[in-house]
């Protein structure tokens, strides 16, 4: 698969057994369940929030009391605090591979990182994009000339397609490609080198949504051959409000300041006609006016350090063994269908989405956290075209993020999602298997009513 090893190679040796999970916090949480007891919680929502490292936790609560102002002040605290947010960024553009030259601005999500880029983007960009993208890589490229690319059925359809689209533009052109690392519905891995390549060939850059991938994966900005790659810190186990846009710094170094005010800007004057002239800054500082979220950069360092003493070899063979799982016990049900782009034999990370036959996609996902303390995620999953395509359902139907009130027991419009990682423990994929076959078989033990376009418990 393209997605590179490189970043694997780098890691040292393995300081956690395949058979464990990393400690994460909230895996001694209990909940309590409308049969009566409790019973552990069983987060199975990485794809949304990981929950948070032990190690990352650690670390920025002995950071805590140090904590001061950033790049403004003169005393102790504040100069250990600008250091310690600089260390995040070079940690940052180790983990990624980041090449001479490349800058890392920390920003709060994804979503903001693609937002930036495509504030960033030069007059007249032409922007390709597959549908199947998740709204954060789909969405934020309307002020500029967009192609949407249609969902490509197998890997090499992907790169036929882009080589198709970019052997149609205006060649003088600046262009972009947004792709997604791994599928945020599917959990598929995209062939991102090759895409890279085809972009390149033709004269267009291109921008990786890693915000699914690098939590599974490693990726190497240098051996993908990027221009960009973007992520989230809350899906990389590091949930303290800060994301990455990482790359080269060229078209956000000749584009305005993402957000005008202190910190991004060299100096000030006024001028005698009253205006203000303001000299801003080339680096990355450029696009992160305000005080910046210290913690946040920081926890990612701290999530991108722990991941790679971990070892990637280790956490990517234990993440399989527990995908296997799931898809062999899942495929025991004949009611349960799962959703793939790809096929059945595509590498994936855990993610996994799917229908099952006559249930509503939000009941059986409240019966699972109601009845079994499972917690998994119900409806489109911010990625509405791609969604509709693999249910085959209605285009105007609607889901997650405006959904329609479906009682328990109606065809379902979207998809139950599970997901996990380098905290799961073997449990709680077995007890979610086996909840799926014991509600599938029995039906739910509760009944359920219709709140707001989701199904809760019935008091």
């Amino acid at each position: 698969m393209s997605v590179s090893t490189a970043a694997a190679d780098r890691t040292a040796p393995c300081a956690t057994a395949a058979s464990a999970p990393l400690p994460v916090l909230g895996r001694d949480v209990t909940v309590p369940l409308v049969t009566g007891g409790e019973v552990t919680y069983a987060a199975l929502d990485y794809a949304a929030s990981a929950p948070a490292l032990q190690r990352v936790w650690d670390d920025v609560a002995a950071y805590a009391p140090y904590y001061g102002s950033v790049h403004r002040g003169a005393g102790y605290l504040s100069q250990l605090s600008t250091d310690l947010f600089e260390n995040a960024r070079r940690t940052v553009g180790e983990f990624l591979d980041c090449r001479d030259g490349d800058e890392v601005v920390f920003t709060r999500s994804t979503t903001d990182s693609l937002n930036l880029l495509a504030a960033a983007l030069p007059a007249d960009c032409q922007v390709f994009v597959f549908e199947t993208e998740h709204h954060a890589s789909l969405l934020p490229w309307q002020d500029a000339r967009v192609t949407y690319l249609d969902a490509p059925r197998t890997p090499g359809e992907a790169v036929a397609t882009l080589e198709r689209a970019l052997a149609e533009r205006d060649p003088q052109g600046p262009a972009l490609v947004c792709v997604t690392g791994a599928s945020n519905v599917t959990g598929e891995l995209w062939p991102v080198r090759e895409l890279a390549a085809a972009a390149h060939a033709h004269g267009a850059r291109i921008v990786l949504d890693a915000a699914q991938l690098a939590p599974h994966h490693p990726v190497s900005v240098r051996e993908l051959d990027l221009d960009w790659v973007a992520f989230s810190g809350h899906k990389l186990y590091a949930p303290f409000g800060s994301g990455v846009l990482a790359g080269r710094f060229d078209w956000l170094r000749e584009a305005d300041p993402y957000l005008a005010g202190g910190g991004a800007s060299r100096t000030v004057s006024r001028r005698t006609d009253g205006g203000v002239d303001v000299e801003w800054h080339e680096s990355a500082a450029r696009h992160e006016a305000g005080s910046p979220n210290v913690i946040g950069a920081y926890a990612v360092a701290s999530a991108c350090k722990a991941l790679t003493e971990a070892g990637f070899d280790a956490l990517v063979a234990r993440e399989q063994h527990l995908v296997d799982t799931v898809r062999r016990g899942l495929a025991e049900v004949p009611e349960v269908r799962v959703l793939s782009l790809f096929g059945d034999d595509a590498p994936r990370v855990g993610v996994i989405s799917f229908v099952v036959e006559g249930w509503n996609s939000s009941h059986f996902a409240a019966a699972l956290s109601a009845e079994y303390g499972i917690g998994v995620r119900d409806g489109l999953f911010c990625a509405h075209p791609l969604l509709r395509t693999l249910l085959g359902s209605d285009p105007q139907a609607q889901g997650e993020c405006g959904a329609p009130e479906a009682a328990p027991g109606e065809k379902s419009l979207n998809a139950v999602r599970v997901s996990f990682g380098a905290g799961t423990p073997d449990e709680h994929v077995e007890r979610f298997l086996r909840a799926v076959k014991e509600l599938v078989t029995n039906g739910a033990s509760w009944t359920y009513r219709t709140e707001n376009g989701r199904c809760v418990p019935a008091a």
